[in-house]
């Protein structure tokens, strides 16, 4: 009897520190989540976001400034819009392959140079963004961080960005290689002519696919650990881990 009541004193001991333990745990967890003691900050969450998201500017950006970043680079590489997809047609109808080709790499190609020149544009933009739900875009889908951004600097961001593009456009010969594919064009019976704003095109197209590398990056910290290279990230991203 006597080693009857030792077993079931043990049990009922051994019972208890583990119900306690186990309401440490969730206890402590829902501290890291609702603000208590244990938790981040919302700054701290914040600053782990940015640092995320300029991992991806420097990191996955960066390839696209490469020559055939954009223009190799299926998920960015920039088509022509329907304006003029009919004149693509029509030159490769009028055996001028290479001239429409031509025509499709040139934009690329002032995108890379863009997006090099631009970098500092999208880090700055970066470091003065004001994460006020740093929380819920942590706890969110994979691209939560570079949606917001997107959401909050695209606006801005185009207004920079667009002066790099013209420039750009130019620099690596672009617009004359457009002012000849157009001029050919208009010059053929029976078109309706095109004018295409080819700076607001491209700019556009620069930005979507900078905006697709980041996402790649924030992806890759969200679910790789060996992709976290800071305390901070380490420590921060594990919160959504547990989501």
């Amino acid at each position: 009897m006597k080693k009857i009541l030792l077993s079931l004193f043990l049990i009922t001991t051994i019972a208890t520190g583990a119900n306690a333990q186990l309401k440490d745990l969730v206890g402590k967890g829902k501290d890291m989540l609702s603000g208590g003691k244990s938790s981040f900050s919302n700054a701290d969450i914040g600053k782990a976001l940015k640092e995320a998201l300029n991992n991806g500017v420097t990191k996955e950006v960066t390839k696209l400034t490469a020559t055939d970043g954009f223009y190799k680079n299926e998920a960015v590489k920039i088509l022509l819009p329907e304006e003029l997809q009919k004149v693509d047609k029509k030159l490769r109808q009028m055996g001028m392959a290479n001239l429409a080709d031509e025509g499709i790499k040139v934009l690329n190609r002032a995108a890379e140079d863009a997006v090099k020149e631009a970098t500092p544009i999208f880090v700055d933009a970066i470091t003065k963004m004001a994460i006020t739900d740093a929380k819920n875009i942590l706890m969110g889908a994979d691209n939560s961080a570079t949606t917001y951004l997107q959401k909050t600097t695209t606006s801005p961001l185009y207004g920079k960005f667009s002066p790099v593009v013209k420039t750009s456009l130019s620099k690596v010969g672009a617009d004359a290689v457009w002012a000849n594919i157009i001029s050919k064009y208009n010059a053929l019976p029976l078109v309706s002519k095109v004018n295409p704003d080819l700076t607001d095109y491209v700019t556009n197209k620069a930005l979507d696919g900078v905006f697709k590398m980041i996402t790649v990056e924030e992806k890759n910290i969200r679910t790789n650990l060996s992709s976290r290279t800071s305390d901070l990230l380490k420590k921060v991203f594990a919160l959504q881990d547990k989501k």
